[in-house]
C-alpha cells in the first residue's frame, strides 16, 4: 500500500560509468522503501539515461538527483552545473526517451546557471493512496422515539390483534 506521507530524497554524485549502476540501485532502494515498487523500472531507467548522457557530454561530472513523492506523483530531477551542456542538442535522444516513458517532463535553468531536467510518474488508478475511512455520522437531527409505555408481553399480544387504521393511530 502506498504511503500518503510526502517523501523526499537528495543525492549528490560525481557521474562515472561505474557510478550509474550504483545510483540506480540507491534510487531503487528508496523507491522500495516508500512502497513504490511499480515505479522502480521507469524512474531508474530515466535516471540512468540522464546520468549516461551527462557522463558522455558534460565536462563537469558533479550532479544532484532529487526525488519527491506526494502520494500520487513521483518527480525525479537531475541537475548539473555544466554551463556548456545543451539539453536541446547534446541530450536530444535522451530527452525523447524520457518523454516517451514518463507522464510529464521538463528542463529549466536555475539562478546559478545549472540545468535541471525533471520527469514525473504518477501512481496508476489501482495504486493510489486509499482515503482514510471515517465513521458514518448520523444525518438525522431528530430521532423517533420507540414506544416504551407498553410492556413487551403486551406488545406481543397486541401484534396478533388487528391493527388500527392509519387515521386511528394518530
Amino acid at each position: 500500500m502506498k504511503t500518503a506521507v510526502p517523501c523526499y530524497y537528495h543525492l549528490d554524485v560525481e557521474v562515472s560509468p561505474e557510478r550509474v549502476g550504483q545510483v540506480s540501485r540507491i534510487l531503487a532502494a528508496h523507491l522500495r522503501h516508500w512502497d513504490l515498487d511499480n515505479l522502480v523500472v521507469p524512474v531508474c531507467g530515466g535516471a540512468e539515461l540522464l546520468l549516461r548522457a551527462i557522463d558522455e557530454h558534460a565536462t563537469d561530472k558533479y550532479t544532484s538527483i532529487e526525488m519527491w513523492w506526494n502520494g500520487q506523483h513521483l518527480i525525479t530531477a537531475v541537475g548539473g552545473d555544466d554551463r556548456d551542456l545543451r539539453p536541446d542538442q547534446d541530450l536530444r535522444t535522451c530527452l525523447a526517451h524520457i518523454a516517451a516513458m514518463s507522464d510529464g517532463w521538463g528542463c529549466c535553468a536555475s539562478d546559478t546557471g545549472s540545468k535541471i531536467i525533471w520527469f514525473s510518474q504518477r501512481a496508476r488508478a489501482g495504486q493510489r493512496v486509499p482515503l482514510v475511512p471515517t465513521a458514518p455520522a448520523p444525518s438525522l437531527r431528530h430521532v423517533r422515539q420507540v414506544p416504551r409505555d407498553m410492556p413487551l408481553a403486551a406488545r406481543a399480544s397486541s401484534a396478533g390483534a388487528t391493527q388500527p387504521a392509519p387515521e386511528e393511530a394518530r
